[in-house]
């Protein structure tokens, strides 16, 4: 008897729970969508789960389920009682920050050292090329200046881990997506304030010292904290270490929840335009990042690397960083727009440059 093959099973259920959402959408019933539509996306998860090809948007499949659960029904991701969920926002980045930390050693930056022209190239794009983007589509996308201000944030903002797992999908330089995220990482709590300030001042008001503090203690000091827990104990926290990436992924997907419900109104809006200009700023990433890279002589692999760390911004930082300024409501969601969306385009881009290994490719 044939063994039947649970993946295959639900990928075929979730054509059908599609075509049920389509019918619903098309005839104006999108209110009695939105059970079916959570189903949808769960059942998609645990098909993509079964195909090594596929088993990168499980992740996304399951935020996507996340963020129509609070889009239908916000009332259960706003508060607990009388506490507003938003304070959860700082806790997460720093665990994962704390996390990255631990993962962490001085012998990361050893490709500063090894390459020195790749990591000038690339942290000098990120910080280059994402706000500039960030100041024009805010510019012409005639949202209400706090909503715009946050497409600027995203692009002020580093590059996350994600940015690390796509570049070793898409055979690029590992070590040095590793190195350029870290820096870059590191500079945030000086560069971001300065850029916001600079790109985003005509926006809202700009308290440069407040924000880089607030960075700071999102960033630095937990990441501090990792690095040093990671050089006193090392191996003792295996178990640790390999149990954090999972916290720090459930921890992203509860931030990006939290922001879609707490700017559920603004996002109905204005949703389908926001969605248009996040993807266009992140795709330009891609492309600008990559060809940035090989105007300087960059090898195909390293440029692969800083097309990914351009395109590839730490959402959940943006959002954190929305959050301390009291504005996540309206300045947090193009962050919690742009995680998921990023994180869909990246393993497309990965999966693609996986199959066309770089001919100058060397072992990370």
């Amino acid at each position: 008897m044939k063994k039947v093959n649970i993946h295959s099973v639900a990928l075929g259920l979730a054509l059908v729970l599609f075509i049920v959402n389509l019918v619903y959408i098309l005839s104006g019933n999108l209110q009695q969508a939105g059970p079916l539509m959570v189903l949808f996306f769960c059942v998609l998860a645990i098909g993509f789960k079964g195909y090594n090809a596929l088993s990168g948007f499980v992740f996304t499949a399951m935020v996507f389920a996340g963020v129509t659960l609070a889009l239908y029904y916000p009332e259960y991701f706003l508060r607990v009682g009388n506490v507003e969920l938003t304070v959860l926002i700082i806790p997460l980045i720093q665990v994962i920050m704390f996390g990255m930390g631990t993962s962490m050693s001085v012998k990361d930056f050893g490709a500063v050292i090894k390459s020195p022209k790749g990591v000038f190239v690339g942290v000098t794009a990120q910080l280059g090329i994402m706000p500039i983007m960030g100041y024009f589509l805010a510019n012409i996308s005639g949202f209400p200046p706090e909503i715009a201000a946050g497409i600027v944030l995203v692009g002020s903002s580093p590059s996350g881990v994600a940015s690390n797992v796509m570049a070793y999908l898409a055979k690029a330089n590992l070590a040095l997506s590793i190195t350029i995220t870290s820096i870059a990482t590191l500079m945030a709590p000086f560069v971001t304030p300065l850029l916001m300030k600079f790109f985003a001042g005509q926006f809202v008001e700009i308290d440069v010292l407040t924000m880089m503090w607030s960075i700071v203690k999102m960033i630095i000091i937990p990441i501090g904290a990792g690095l040093l827990v990671n050089h006193l104990f090392n191996h003792k926290i295996d178990i640790l270490k390999k149990i954090l990436p999972t916290i720090s992924m459930l921890g992203i997907g509860l931030i990006i929840v939290i922001i879609t419900a707490a700017g559920r109104d603004n996002l109905l809006d204005i949703g389908g335009l926001l969605l248009g200009l996040v993807l266009i700023h992140n795709v330009f990433g891609y492309f600008l990042g990559y060809w940035y890279g090989r105007l300087l002589k960059l090898s195909e692999q390293d440029s692969r690397t800083i097309a990914i760390e351009v395109g590839m911004q730490n959402g959940g930082l943006a959002s954190g960083i929305a959050n301390s300024l009291g504005k996540i409501g309206t300045m947090g969601l193009a962050p919690a727009v742009f995680g998921p969306l990023m994180n869909v385009t990246g393993s497309i881009l990965a999966s693609y440059w996986h199959k066309k290994p770089p001919l100058d490719s060397k072992s990370d």
